[in-house]
C-alpha cells in the first residue's frame, strides 16, 4: 500500500509549537510507517518524518514571511497530483484546495475534515462528495449535506504525556488566544474560584488579547507562558487541578482536552461541539452550560479519579487506534 499524505504548509510537520493539523498529520504518518505502510509525506522542506519526505515549499508560511501562502499552496498541490500515479491512495489533510485536482487523477482520495468551519466552504466539498472519501473528526462535526466514509477521532502518543497523579491547586487554560477558545471565561472562572490560572497558547486575535486577556496577566494569579512545547507543555498539562475549556464555538475536536486527560488532568468544558464525545460528565471531567456551573465544577474536581482520565484516553484516543482505523479505511477503499 503506497500512500501520499498531504500536510498543510502553514506550519512544519510536526509543528514546533502550534499547528494542530500538522500535528495530527505527523502522528498518523509516523504510526502508519511503524505499521509497515509505504507513506510519502508531502510537507514543507523542513519537516521531520520517518516516511519519505517530498517537499517543494521551502518553509511554513506562518513562520517565514517570504513564503506567499497562495503561491506555494498551489505549488505544493501540483507536486502531489503530478505524481498521483505513483500512489494507491492520496490522503489529504490540507482542507478543500486539493479537491480541485481530485477529478484529474484516477487515484482515490481521502480528506480528513479538521473542522467544518461554515457553509461557505460547501462549494468545495459538496460537488466532490461522491469522488472524495470524507472523514469527520467527530460525529458532532458531520455536515448533513456531505457523505462520510467514517468518523475517526484524533489520537495521541500516550507515552509522550506522563501521568501526574497529584496535579496541583492551579487551573490551566491551553489554547489560542481567541474568543472561540474562551480565554477570558477561563480567567473569570479562576478568579471567582480563587485559583491561580496558568495560560499557554499563541495570540491569534490581537484585539481580544489586548482588551480581554492581557490586562489580567499579573505573573502571580494569572500567568502567561506563551506557546509551549516539549516538557514545558506536558508539565503544564499534567500539573493542573483542571483544564478550563470554556469554548465559544462548536469545536470539532479538542487535542488539548485529550492531552490534558492523558496526563491525568480532568477537563471542565462547555457542553457543545465534540465535547460530549470526549468527556463523560463526572468521570473524566465536567460538561457545563454556564460560567456559574464551571465555577461550581472547579470545587468538584476532587471527585474525579485522575487515573481514570488517562485510562479513557488510552482506550479511545491513542495514536495506534487512530492509525488502525485509517488503515482499515484505506484497505476498504482499495478493495472495491
Amino acid at each position: 500500500m503506497r500512500i501520499a499524505m498531504i500536510a498543510p504548509i502553514a506550519w512544519r510537520t510536526p509543528p514546533r509549537h502550534y499547528g494542530p493539523w500538522e500535528l495530527v498529520t505527523s502522528l498518523l504518518t509516523e504510526a502508519l510507517v511503524a505499521r509497515g505502510v509505504d507513506v510519502t509525506l508531502f510537507a514543507t522542506q523542513d519537516s521531520i518524518t520517518a516516511a519519505t519526505l517530498a517537499g517543494v515549499v521551502p518553509a511554513p508560511y506562518s513562520e517565514d514571511p517570504s513564503i506567499d501562502a497562495k503561491v506555494w499552496e498551489f505549488a505544493h498541490l501540483a507536486h502531489v497530483f503530478e505524481r498521483a500515479g505513483e500512489f494507491d491512495l492520496i490522503h489529504n489533510q490540507a482542507d478543500f484546495p486539493a479537491h480541485a485536482f481530485s477529478g484529474l487523477v484516477d487515484t482515490p482520495m481521502v480528506t480528513t475534515i479538521h473542522g467544518f468551519s461554515s457553509d461557505r466552504i460547501l462549494p468545495m466539498y459538496a460537488p466532490y462528495r461522491d469522488r472524495v472519501h470524507y472523514v469527520a473528526i467527530s460525529d458532532a462535526d458531520r455536515h448533513p449535506s456531505l457523505n462520510y466514509a467514517a468518523t475517526i477521532h484524533h489520537g495521541i502518543p500516550l507515552d509522550d504525556f506522563p501521568f501526574d497523579a497529584q496535579g496541583s491547586d492551579d487551573l490551566l487554560f491551553f489554547g489560542r488566544m481567541h474568543p472561540d477558545k474562551g480565554a477570558a471565561e477561563a480567567i473569570a472562572a479562576a478568579h471567582a474560584g480563587d485559583r491561580r490560572l496558568h495560560m499557554a497558547g499563541i495570540v491569534q486575535d490581537d484585539r481580544y488579547w489586548r482588551e480581554e486577556v492581557e490586562p489580567h496577566i499579573d505573573g502571580d494569579r494569572v500567568i502567561y507562558h506563551g506557546a509551549v512545547g516539549g516538557k514545558a507543555r506536558t508539565d503544564l498539562l499534567g500539573g493542573a487541578r483542571a483544564l478550563l475549556h470554556l469554548i465559544g464555538f462548536d469545536e470539532p475536536f479538542g487535542l488539548s482536552v485529550v492531552e490534558a486527560m492523558a496526563c491525568g488532568t480532568p477537563v471542565i468544558a462547555y457542553n457543545r461541539g465534540s465535547m460530549p464525545e470526549l468527556i463523560k460528565d463526572g468521570v473524566n471531567g465536567f460538561l457545563v452550560d454556564t460560567l456559574d456551573q464551571a465555577i461550581a465544577a472547579i470545587d468538584r474536581v476532587a471527585e474525579i479519579d485522575r487515573a481514570n482520565c488517562r485510562k479513557i484516553v488510552a482506550e479511545r484516543f491513542s495514536v495506534e487506534a487512530m492509525a488502525e482505523r485509517y488503515h482499515a479505511l484505506y484497505t476498504s477503499i482499495l478493495s472495491v
